[in-house]
């Protein structure tokens, strides 16, 4: 089984091939999508139309042109074209590939290297590259669904441009859908098919932006429609058809990789933002996905303590309760308690005033010099302890008619700092007026203490 892949000839079209394959847009002006870098005066064109591509990593989801951008650039620039897969490649087979590229370069010839899924390459394969990079043996060009900052070293990166496709729209994926139904040549047109514009549009919508998923259920849904036609050309790709074709829908979803923190974003900033469908949706995309329901559960707790805290304490216990239901019902049935505890969430009076206050704390702790427990504050189980002052000075709050000790609790390095400032949102806003009332307390006890020691 060879690594390296040709560009396919256009010569002979074999219909054995997957429609997706034949499809391939052989030049910019077939190419379908990613106006942001390849409409007329963009930045990826240009460089193309004037051969200074240099190395690139094309960044973005599955089905969006990759791949073919890889070859049509090849094609364009007459370079030799090697393709492999970080899968199935190591250091030995890209040294042999660097090894020939820098031999040919010797007899003018120039060489594109495209590597698949560059992400998979680990820290020493990725360095292999790089001397040849840098003397230009190669023009590296890699493919990545994952956040190049995280997944590609930064010396490559320092080389390379990095483009980011993003994922095609309904109407190009309708568009694509069309030029394969009339193409003679490569796509279906020998079949004379028509197809409803429902039809089409429902395959587009399930193929969330992915040209390949597309094109693999336009093409069982071709046979479907030949079938139904009595096996004669001339058929009708119906809504009903395509629903035939259409298995349950895979989402594009990665527990691990960058999509995956992206929905978990989207929902808790949807909760964040007090939108019970946005947060229903994100939620139901990452559960439907096959996401670890107790994932989500942990999750969710933590937006009830950082999101909305003291303003509606019950938020804690509900989504604490969900979990429990998760933990005990399993799923699917669970998924009902996480939805109730996610529209909870979304509803609820917000506030970040706790996760405020805990950061102010931390950053205290961290930047301040631990000082010793005040003494009056320590307990004093032994004589001796007492003896040193362990305890003393210590007003017990229940022996006061108000409850309040004019007692100073914080260490003498933080005397006086405030870190909870509660909002006036939900029941935080008792908190804070209980707050008012206990500073009142304080002060008039303090000059109370004050007046008595004159």
């Amino acid at each position: 089984m060879s690594l390296f892949n040709p560009i396919p000839s256009d010569e002979s079209i074999d219909r054995s091939r997957p429609l997706a394959d034949r499809m391939r847009p052989r030049d910019l002006d077939e190419f379908v999508g990613q106006e942001h870098i390849l409409a007329p005066g963009k930045s990826l064109r240009v460089q193309i139309e004037r051969d200074d591509t240099g190395s690139i990593i094309f960044w973005g989801p599955p089905g969006v042109g990759k791949t073919t951008l890889a070859q049509i650039i090849a094609k364009r620039t007459k370079a030799e074209f090697i393709e492999f897969s970080a899968v199935l490649a190591g250091i030995k087979e890209i040294k042999q590939v660097m090894a020939d590229a820098e031999k040919a370069r010797q007899y003018g010839t120039r060489t594109i290297v495209f590597v698949d899924e560059i992400h998979r390459f680990n820290k020493a394969q990725q360095d292999a590259f790089l001397p040849h990079v840098e003397r230009g043996n190669i023009r590296l060009i890699g493919a990545t669904t994952e956040n190049p900052s995280f997944e590609i070293i930064s010396a490559l990166l320092s080389r390379s441009r990095v483009y980011t496709l993003n994922q095609l729209t309904e109407k190009e994926i309708v568009e694509l859908l069309r030029r394969a139904l009339d193409d003679k040549d490569r796509g279906l047109g020998w079949l004379e098919l028509r197809a409803d514009e429902t039809a089409l549009a429902r395959i587009a919508a399930y193929a969330s932006g992915d040209a390949r998923n597309a094109y693999n259920v336009l093409e069982i849904a071709s046979t479907l429609a030949v079938e139904a036609n009595g096996g004669a050309n001339g058929g009708t790709i119906t809504e009903a058809i395509v629903q035939d074709a259409l298995q349950k829908r895979v989402l594009r979803y990665d527990k691990s990789g960058e999509e995956h923190y992206n929905l978990i974003s989207a929902l808790h900033k949807s909760v964040r933002n007090s939108d019970p469908d946005a947060s229903l949706y994100w939620l139901a995309r990452m559960i439907e996905s096959g996401e670890d329901p107790l994932y989500l559960a942990r999750r969710i707790v933590r937006m009830a303590v950082e999101d909305i805290g003291l303003a509606d304490p019950r938020a804690l216990e509900i989504t604490i309760a969900a979990r429990d239901a998760v933990d005990f019902l399993g799923m699917p049935e669970g998924n009902l308690a996480l939805a109730q505890a996610v529209v909870y969430l979304a509803v609820a009076p917000k506030s970040n005033a706790l996760y405020t206050a805990y950061g102010a704390v931390q950053q205290d702790v961290q930047e301040t010099a631990s000082d010793p427990v005040p003494l009056h504050l320590r307990n004093a189980p032994t004589r001796l302890m007492k003896n040193i002052g362990y305890g003393s000075g210590y007003e017990y709050a229940h022996n006061l008619d108000e409850k309040v000790a004019d007692m100073q609790c914080l260490p003498d390095n933080l005397k006086g700092r405030t870190y909870y400032h509660p909002t006036a949102d939900g029941i935080e806003g008792r908190i804070r007026e209980r707050l008012q009332e206990i500073r009142k307390l304080k002060a008039a006890r303090h000059k109370a203490n004050e007046t008595k020691s004159e």
